[in-house]
């Protein structure tokens, strides 16, 4: 057993994640990692179990407070049995379809609370003699940047398979507190919090005064531009209904050498030719089912990293959330590329994740109680605040593995819920970029279009980029276990990890190129 604290408290960005949560609308970090060979289902329980020390909270289950005074803490599970949180399936047809389906159904279900907010579902028989994995684990247990650190302590670097333990991991788990030790120390956790929010809010508001002293504003003209298209009201597009579910799962991957020379070319950033890749695919969606376009704005909710570079928040949520609004007419690539990179540029200096996450705090003034009964009732208001969630995860740029299997594809998902219905996750690992396109089946019917979509909006960018045939951005290559990878000195943290693993100093690994953005890496 890990030698860390008797229990924690959730913060109350973590409790928000667990309060909006509903009967058949779950809200999880997720991926589908698909695998080059067969992997046993005993090795990998083995293999998941000796990884269990890095990992405590892996250990813990949400515990309410009494009567709901005080934010939830993490305690551990006096009943865990890893046999709760892992899962095999035999696939039938061998196809990616048929993965896709099952990943839906899997992301469509609320996790048992009863029991640690995570499990792991590996899937045999598809097709090319490929095995996959899907894994899900709460949002309120991490965010995206966390996520990719969790998988990174799961998998491992070296194509060799490690040796598994032969014995079976014994756990010693502590006694639950008693009832009124668990009130008392809900209240006063509660209210330390609420003062360290309170003194970390006033201290943002002066250090972003001195930025914006320092940094100087946007040309009158300019300014007068772009705000009337960030304040406007969010139209709503086809996809945007109350959430009913159930959901389906859609995938697709672009080389990451292709947008970084994008990039280059047009002096933007990779996640500026992200936001305008997905801009371009939402048109022609909505087109596809002739809706109109012209004079008509879309509003992505662009999840930001708030963490510093040391990577030393460990677990949970730190993350703001920045409205991005383009007009979604813009048929001409280099002119929605320039569009896309202004509307961030302008964000960047108003400091906008830094405001939202100030206002953003208020939420966490009212009752733990008040937000418990009310988050699931806000889930179900006709409101439309963005069309959709747009996430990009920085990942590792270079292969991992699991139990000497090379991962080949690794597809994030983020959660779909309110008036949002449709959304989409972007990771970048081993030189590509992947896109997961989540949705409510009554929302985005055909979600696979999107798939065919992405790749039409992709070839247009590359051809407006006058990319040619073998054109790649130059890379540092470097050798590692007899092979030659992209060059990991832009990595800033080893990929050594300390017991317990905090997984967001494994999850903050990105390239040179990735940083140069207008935001800090963007989150789920």
């Amino acid at each position: 057993m890990p030698n860390d604290s008797h229990s924690d408290r959730l913060s109350w960005g973590d409790s928000v994640f667990l309060n909006l949560e509903r009967e058949g609308m779950p809200l999880n970090v997720a991926s589908v990692c698909i695998f080059d060979g067969e992997i046993s289902f005993r090795s990998f329980s083995r293999s998941v179990e000796s990884k269990l020390p890095l990992l405590p909270r892996y250990l813990k289950r949400v515990i309410a407070p009494p009567f709901n005074i005080g934010l939830p803490s993490w305690e551990y599970d006096p009943t865990f049995d890893l046999r709760n949180h892992l899962n095999e399936v035999h696939l039938q047809k061998s196809s990616e379809t048929e993965l896709k389906n099952l990943a839906g159904r899997i992301f469509s279900k609320v996790m048992n609370r009863n029991h640690p907010l995570w499990d792991l579902t590996l899937v045999h028989g598809l097709e090319g003699d490929r095995t996959a994995l899907i894994a899900r684990l709460h949002h309120c247990l991490a965010d995206g940047i966390a996520g990719v650190g969790i998988m990174n302590v799961l998998l491992d670097t070296s194509p060799k398979a490690p040796r598994l333990p032969k014995r079976k991991l014994s756990l010693d788990v502590p006694a639950p507190r008693d009832p009124l030790s668990a009130l008392v120390g809900g209240v006063v956790d509660s209210y330390s919090d609420f003062v360290q929010r309170t003194l970390g809010g006033l201290a943002d508001v002066v250090n972003m005064a001195e930025r914006t002293s320092l940094g100087g504003a946007l040309p009158p003209e300019e300014l007068s531009k772009l705000l009337p298209e960030i304040t406007a009201f969010t139209e709503r597009l086809r996809f945007n209904i109350l959430y009913r579910g159930p959901q389906r799962f859609a995938w697709s991957d672009i080389p990451l050498d292709d947008v970084k020379t994008i990039r280059r070319k047009f002096g933007a950033s990779v996640n500026d030719v992200i936001l305008a890749l997905i801009t371009a695919t939402i048109r022609r969606y909505v087109e596809f089912h002739g809706d109109a376009v012209k004079k008509r704005l879309f509003r992505m909710m662009v999840p930001v990293n708030l963490r510093g570079n040391d990577g030393s928040s460990g677990w949970g949520n730190r993350i703001s959330l920045v409205p991005v609004t383009i007009p979604l007419g813009i048929r001409n690539p280099k002119k929605l590329l320039v569009a896309v990179h202004r509307r961030t540029e302008f964000l960047k200096r108003v400091h906008a994740p830094e405001l939202v996450s100030l206002a953003g705090g208020l939420i966490g003034i009212f009752p733990s109680a008040l937000q418990a009964a009310l988050g699931p009732l806000a889930s179900r208001l006709p409101v439309t605040p963005f069309n959709m969630v747009c996430t990009n995860v920085p990942g590792p740029q270079y292969p991992l593995y699991l139990l000497g299997r090379q991962m080949l594809n690794w597809y994030p998902y983020v959660p779909v819920g309110g008036e949002m219905s449709l959304n989409c996750a972007v990771l970048s690992y081993d030189s590509k970029l992947y896109f997961g396109f989540s949705g409510d089946v009554h929302a985005a019917p055909d979600l696979r279009r999107l798939e065919k979509l992405l790749q039409l909006s992709f070839a247009e960018l590359r051809e407006a980029a006058e990319i040619g045939p073998g054109e790649k951005t130059p890379r540092k290559l470097k050798k590692i276990n007899g092979k030659f990878h992209a060059a990991k000195a832009t990595i800033r943290i080893p990929i050594v990890v300390p017991k317990p693993a905090d997984p967001v100093q494994t999850g903050q690994r990105m390239s040179e190129e990735n940083n140069n953005a207008a935001f800090a890496p963007l989150v789920s």
